[in-house]
């Protein structure tokens, strides 16, 4: 019977087919003196004579365990992911992971301030800056567009939220901070916005997108919420621009009025109150010179009590003595008997002038002699 577990080379069940024995022994003899092999003869076996392969494998290995060592920067978080999930986190200093393909290391700086502008943008290297209307055009409580630019500050307080938790933060923290504008100057008027609190409005912002930013979960945190600028739309800026003059005329007005009441005011005051003073002294001066004259009332009946004849002489004679003082006076002998015709109207008016005479030479005498005293008692005797 014919074996039908024979070789088809013609060989025992064992037996290596003649070809592949011959291919195995041309590369043993190509790369033998590479590896440290010796060449093989026709015959015999494939066996290995040193263990070069073995020191090679090892080599590459400890190179390669030696590519996951690392060092974190101070400001700095390292992510290790294996296999692309999160495995741990890691702070500043040295440290050591499964080298790729099976660990990877994200560097991620948690302490670099980051800029984004909202409603504009600067211009960077070859890109050109100015105005974002589709971000800066919002709508006030009034009902009025206003153009308002806005500057945030933020930094990433949180590298796993960053990296894992949103696609895109930096277009989630511009959303979200768009929609804490928009809802901060909707809610107030426009001209509150344009020359109210614009550091109340800015910390507002600010304390809303944040609470955002965190029930998502982005892992940023928002450092400074800074207001540019906010100006009405370009269409109505005359417009707007003619209330404003009208209305620094009107605040103008106001403080002209508050700094003429200002100084009037006190000026008042300080005559009333000299006038409530004079009223006051001469109320004392009535009342003293009222009481005076009627103790001198008292005391002149107590005379007349005793004297009535003597008292009404000498209260003639003093009362005359002061009408006379102040008149002219004209002396007639009444004894004699001729009848005389005096200029009485022309003598009054010749001793005015001799008294006007009189009054004006003793000032010129006055200013010539710088106030000598004898001379103005000379002067008054003569008077």
């Amino acid at each position: 019977m014919t074996n039908n577990k024979q070789n088809p080379w013609g060989g025992g069940n064992n037996q290596t087919p003649p070809e592949l024995d011959e291919v195995i022994r041309d590369f043993k003899n190509k790369f033998g003196n590479i590896f440290g092999g010796v060449p093989s003869k026709p015959g015999a076996p494939i066996v290995s004579k040193t263990p070069i392969f073995k020191y090679l494998f090892i080599l590459a290995l400890l190179v390669w365990l030696l590519f996951g060592v690392y060092i974190i920067a101070p400001a700095e978080k390292g992510v290790i992911l294996r296999f692309g999930a999160f495995q741990e986190e890691t702070s500043q200093g040295p440290h050591w992971h499964l080298p790729y393909p099976i660990e990877r290391l994200n560097r991620i700086n948690v302490e670099a301030i980051q800029d984004m502008q909202i409603g504009y943008r600067d211009a960077v290297r070859n890109r050109r800056g100015g105005n974002v209307s589709s971000e800066s055009l919002m709508l006030t409580k009034d009902e009025n567009m206003i153009n308002a630019k806005f500057a945030i500050q933020y930094k990433i307080n949180d590298a796993q939220k960053y990296l894992f938790n949103v696609a895109n933060p930096k277009s989630t923290l511009r959303q979200v901070v768009e929609s804490a504008i928009r809802q901060v100057i909707g809610k107030n008027s426009m001209d509150y916005i344009l020359i109210g609190d614009r550091a109340a409005i800015a910390d507002s912002i600010k304390e809303k997108s944040q609470e955002l930013l965190d029930f998502y979960a982005v892992g940023l945190l928002i450092t400074t919420v800074n207001m540019q600028d906010a100006q009405p739309p370009e269409p109505v800026q005359a417009a707007f621009s003619d209330a404003v003059k009208a209305r620094e005329d009107k605040q103008r007005l106001i403080n002209e009025a508050q700094t003429y009441a200002n100084g009037i005011l006190p000026k008042s005051r300080g005559r009333a109150a000299r006038i409530l003073e004079e009223a006051r002294g001469y109320k004392s001066k009535v009342v003293s010179k009222s009481e005076g004259e009627a103790s001198r009332f008292k005391k002149i009946l107590t005379e007349y009590q005793k004297a009535p004849e003597v008292t009404k002489e000498r209260l003639y004679r003093e009362t005359m003595e002061d009408v006379l003082a102040n008149t002219s006076k004209v002396v007639v002998d009444s004894k004699a008997n001729n009848m005389m015709v005096l200029p009485i109207d022309k003598l009054l008016d010749n001793k005015v002038r001799t008294n006007n005479t009189m009054t004006q030479g003793m000032q010129s005498q006055q200013v010539k002699q710088d106030g000598s005293i004898r001379n103005v008692f000379r002067n008054r005797e003569v008077r």
